[in-house]
């Protein structure tokens, strides 16, 4: 009985045993989940800008295409055969150089013939002169009557008709030879070339045509709102599409008063200035600077726009619109997202003409990671 007793003892303590150890060792391979992280979350750096007084203007820009201003088509005034034509298209040519000239053989003979008419006409009339003096002498013996007077007299009128008429021949014969030859009127660059060596023309067929090298303009269409603040002689700025860097002053010279298309009028304005590299057909961007709508204005960059949606393209003066940023709060080191009011775009920066004031600082970098109300360290900028 003692015996069985310690065997009972001994399997209940091994059973009672068994538990424990099994919830020392699920102890030991799951550490204690509710341990909480006392650190706190990190703090986002912020690029700022201060904002600060800027001009009271906006600019408008707009694509375009370099023309020249007028295009002159040259031609001779004789018909004839061409010799050879050395001319290409963007060919810069001076005032007074030789284009184009004709064959001037039969221009050469017609002056030797001229020539001749005139000395034929020239000897006649002397021999008529003599015959007059000739008849007044007899006349004043006797010898003749008046009208026989009366028609050598009218002889000799005839024949200074006649060398009248010659020399006239001869001076158009001379002048037609001058105009066998095709001078360029003026500096500049040939447009295109219309004729192949040695072909045969008729008087007026367009040899060439020839633009000035300084005189170009620009054509293109804007809105009413912009159209509504031009007029003739505004001044505007145009750059070329391939180096920015070269911007030449020019003047609105004409301004459309019905729209090409629904509300697009016509604008063209005309470069004061030029630059040895520019040619025509080169794209081009011409600007505009107008007031704005309020008494002053902020520059700030792009990336300072939080991108909810699209940077509107209509924003500009008389259509102002909301855009939405972040300004730093210096009290709490937290940002406050605000709506700001834009009228444009200069420079590829936003123009503000409401909303912020002179002082403040808005965020300009990583604004889409940020949140209204988020604390954040303010990082030093070398403005």
């Amino acid at each position: 009985m003692i015996l069985y007793g310690r065997i009972r003892e001994g399997v209940g303590m091994r059973f009672w045993f068994l538990p424990a150890m099994l919830g020392i060792a699920v102890t030991a391979c799951n550490p204690q989940q509710d341990t909480t992280n006392t650190e706190p979350p990190p703090i986002r750096g912020l690029l700022t800008q201060e904002i600060r007084e800027s001009t009271g203007t906006t600019e408008r820009k707009f694509p375009g295409v370099l023309e020249p201003s007028s295009i002159t088509s040259l031609s001779f005034k004789v018909g004839g055969k061409l010799g050879p034509v050395d001319l290409a298209v963007g060919q810069r040519v001076a005032e007074g150089q030789l284009l184009a000239a004709l064959d001037d053989t039969q221009f050469i003979t017609a002056i030797d013939n001229a020539k001749a008419a005139v000395d034929e006409a020239r000897a006649l009339l002397q021999q008529d002169e003599n015959d007059l003096g000739r008849q007044e002498t007899l006349f004043e013996r006797g010898v003749v009557s008046k009208v026989t007077v009366d028609n050598a007299r009218t002889d000799v009128q005839t024949r200074q008709a006649q060398l009248t008429q010659a020399q006239k021949t001869l001076i158009s014969a001379e002048e037609d030879l001058e105009d066998t030859k095709l001078f360029a009127p003026f500096d500049g660059i040939i447009n295109a070339v219309d004729v192949d060596s040695f072909a045969t023309v008729a008087s007026g067929t367009v040899i060439t045509s020839l633009y000035e090298a300084s005189a170009y303009e620009v054509s293109f269409s804007v809105n009413f709102d912009t159209v509504a603040q031009l007029v003739v002689g505004s001044t505007a700025t145009v750059r070329l599409a391939d180096d920015p860097s070269i911007a030449l002053k020019a003047t609105v010279s004409e301004l459309g008063e019905r729209a090409d298309t629904v509300s697009s009028f016509p604008v063209i304005v005309r470069l004061d200035e030029t630059h040895p590299i520019i040619r025509a057909g080169m794209a081009v961007e011409v600007s505009f600077e107008f007031a704005l709508p309020a008494e002053q204005g902020f520059f700030i960059p792009m990336t300072a726009a939080v991108k909810e949606g699209q940077i509107p393209e209509d924003a500009g003066p008389g259509n102002v619109v909301p855009v939405p940023v972040y300004v730093f709060d210096p009290q709490t080191n937290t940002v406050k997202k605000r709506e700001v009011m834009m009228a444009g775009i200069r420079e590829n920066k936003l123009v503000i003409i409401d909303g912020l004031e002179p002082g403040e600082r808005i965020a300009i970098a990583g604004v889409s990671f940020l949140r209204d109300g988020m604390q954040v360290k303010l990082l030093e900028t070398d403005e």
